[in-house]
């Protein structure tokens, strides 16, 4: 099987030669496809650096960026809008919607940017509705919602378009522990039952311990990853909080 995502070598750094601060040191990593990968590490230590450049929001100084054969540092036009449009979605920490428009207008609006059928597009938004338990608020706007409802209508618009990878910037950090338990198990209901591929930058332990592999970054590289084998969620969570003790962080109880 080929990687979805390769990461090779990337580097990157700010300001200029005399005061620089170098966020990236050389990371190189592969996704496979239906992967759910958590990247996590303490403030700083170049995770959400990574996650931009991925996301195309920021240019690397080095290395490369390859998803399905196409180096993403080569794309422009055309190709890079339907890279950041039709390949990824994004979910982000604080929603991101519209807040003038209803949810199910939030929804459908990278069907209506990206020229997809409205029939078709109709059609897996009650799908994902209907699994992220958001029908009732499909016609209410932001402010009418929880935020465990914004997120799970955000993570439907991430999903509308069927994306190759979504990529998930700390999804849980503005929700209570119930809510942030409710959509990570959508989450991973996602990739398990749609072979969902999901990226997903991470402080949380809590959160992390629903992914299958995780690399932990230290001052832009990478120093440790953890595979979860056949062992419950709980035990694998335990190991992640071993590591993040090594970081100075991680979280007290399991959700």
């Amino acid at each position: 099987m080929e990687p979805i995502l390769s990461i090779e070598n990337l580097t990157k750094t700010y300001g200029t030669a005399s005061n620089e601060t170098k966020a990236l040191r050389g990371i190189t990593f592969q996704v496979m496809p239906g992967e759910f990968l958590g990247i996590m590490g303490s403030s700083g230590s170049g995770k959400s650096t990574l996650l931009n450049c991925i996301a195309t929001v920021i240019k690397p100084t080095g290395g490369s960026i390859v998803m399905e054969g196409k180096k993403l540092q080569s794309l422009d036009g055309k190709a890079l809008a339907e890279y950041r449009g039709k390949n990824v979605g994004y979910l982000f920490q604080n929603f991101e919607l519209l807040f003038n428009l209803t949810g199910r207008e939030n929804i459908l609006l990278p069907i209506s940017l990206h020229g997809v059928a409205q029939k078709d597009g109709q059609m897996r938004l009650n799908q994902l509705a209907e699994y992220l338990e958001i029908t009732d608020v499909l016609d209410k706007f932001p402010s009418q919602m929880s935020g465990g409802q914004l997120q799970r209508v955000a993570a439907a618009r991430a999903m509308i378009l069927h994306p190759k990878l979504i990529l998930a910037d700390e999804p849980t950090g503005a929700l209570d522990s119930k809510n942030a338990r409710n959509l990570m198990e959508k989450l991973s209901g996602l990739n398990r039952d749609e072979q969902a591929t999901i990226l997903m930058v991470t402080h949380d332990s809590n959160a992390a311990s629903f992914c299958k592999r995780i690399l932990f970054i230290q001052d832009g590289v990478i120093f440790h990853e953890l595979r979860r084998g056949d062992e419950s969620r709980q035990d694998f969570y335990r190991r992640i909080l071993k590591v993040m003790a090594q970081l100075g962080g991680g979280s007290c109880n399991v959700l």
